[in-house]
């Protein structure tokens, strides 16, 4: 089956799910109703990081729909009916990565860009610039739609979303901080520290905007590799 009949079924499943629909929303509304608070409380040493601070919490939300999307497949047997529709178990996977990435990627670079003018109406004067606003919501877009992936490609190697959402949840809040408090060095390229180097105004840690969210996209490429080589290696 060649690969855009795939990928509009994989989005069919995707649109179907209320669960994924709501996580969509959950990223837009988390983040900026948590951001809207962060700004109001300011003060003023990141402004930009104060109108996307919501982005911490948002990312969970899109863990979850990254973690479900693949999950699903996984229970009930999916698994064997899809692979019976498309045999091709890598052309599959990239179906799927991509039904992931592109919703999560429109919702990301919308809520960069609403949180970014719910933040300034709050700032007013004291709110970032336009063209460092503009940075802060393409990197919110990319962020969130890299550890959507990174969520979905952990959950093809350990195939439950219940122990995605395990490791990845309690990694996010806790395991990131601890690293970060004992060496700045190290947690700068953990995956979510990473990714928003981009949501700070001026330098933060030893690496840059865009190179932190290369390095992010780093962690979601290798584990999109292990889930791709797990899919197509293991029974279904």
């Amino acid at each position: 089956m060649p690969f855009v009949p795939v990928l509009h079924a994989e989005w069919i499943k995707i649109r179907s799910l209320r669960s994924l629909v709501g996580g969509l929303a959950a990223v837009l509304v988390a983040t900026v109703a948590f951001s809207v608070l962060a700004a109001a409380d300011a003060d003023g040493t990141d402004p930009l990081f104060s109108v996307f601070f919501g982005v911490s919490l948002g990312q969970i939300a899109a863990v979850a729909f990254g973690t479900t999307a693949v999950s699903s497949e996984f229970r009930g047997g999916a698994l064997r009916l899809t692979l019976a529709a498309v045999p091709d178990r890598r052309r599959w996977f990239a179906a799927k990565v991509t039904a992931i990435a592109l919703p999560v990627l429109a919702t990301g670079l919308l809520t960069g860009l609403v949180t970014l003018l719910a933040g300034k109406a709050v700032l007013g004067a004291d709110g970032p610039s336009w063209t460092e606003g503009l940075r802060g919501a393409v990197g919110c877009g990319l962020h969130l739609t890299l550890m959507a992936l990174l969520a979905a490609g952990l959950t093809a190697v350990l195939r439950s979303g219940v122990a995605t959402l395990s490791v990845l949840i309690p990694f996010l809040l806790i395991v990131s901080f601890v690293v970060g408090d004992m060496s700045s060095g190290v947690a700068d390229l953990l995956p979510d520290r990473a990714g928003q180097v981009a949501l700070h105004s001026g330098p933060y840690g030893s690496v840059g905007p865009w190179t932190g969210l290369a390095v992010a996209a780093l962690w979601a490429a290798a584990a999109l590799c292990a889930g791709a080589w797990s899919v197509r290696r293991r029974d279904a």
